[in-house]
């Protein structure tokens, strides 16, 4: 990669992090460009170079962090997998590797949840698809432990893998909303528990 892509990555970072700041503070609606660029340390310009409008910038940003979310699930069941640990491991590895990405994008991570929620935005379509493209990474895990009959051959996989990402979802937002004094281990726990007692189908 040469040093202007570099260069235009790191740009479009700080105005993914400046734009998911601010409208997780004040709304997609009461952002504006202006108040992007200078969180951003940048000119007003240097936005539009990037992204032609406020609504691809943030349609972008969509794309971005949940592409960094289904990374961190992919790597997670990868390294499981390469130890040696079976599917239900991965499966509470990505547990942890979601609640991981939680704690370290919460902005983020409530705008998601928001926008999953409103059918009438420009961008619905493409949150539909990297919604499923982190899903599908535990949709696979789960066929793979069907196929290897460490999970139940009666799971309805698209549902459970859907269950399980909101899962880790909800509870992390509740967690950091209402129960902060808890650690991610804590938190963790708890929805391994979980897993191991219902998909997995052994006692805790």
């Amino acid at each position: 990669m040469d040093s202007s892509s570099t260069r235009r990555q790191a740009t479009r970072a700080k105005l993914y992090e400046a734009a998911v700041t601010l409208i997780a503070e004040q709304g997609f609606s009461a952002t504006t460009v202006d108040e992007i660029a200078e969180r951003a340390g940048v000119a007003k310009g240097t936005v539009y170079y990037n992204f032609a409008s406020k609504a691809e910038l943030f349609e972008e940003l969509l794309r971005y962090g949940v592409g960094l979310l289904t990374q961190s699930l992919q790597r997670a069941a990868d390294e499981t997998a390469e130890r040696g640990g079976s599917n239900v491991d991965a499966l509470d590895a990505m547990i942890r590797a979601g609640l991981g990405f939680i704690d370290t994008y919460p902005a983020f991570t409530q705008l998601y949840v928001a926008e999953l929620w409103r059918t009438n935005r420009a961008w619905q379509s493409t949150l539909l698809v990297v919604r499923q493209q982190a899903v599908a990474v535990v949709e696979g895990v789960l066929r793979e432990g069907v196929a290897a009959g460490e999970l139940s051959s009666e799971l309805d996989i698209p549902l459970t893998a859907a269950a399980l990402v909101g899962m880790v979802l909800v509870a992390a937002l509740d967690w950091q909303a209402f129960q902060p004094e808890r650690t991610i281990d804590d938190v963790h726990k708890a929805l391994s528990r979980l897993v191991q007692g219902r998909v997995a189908g052994t006692r805790p």
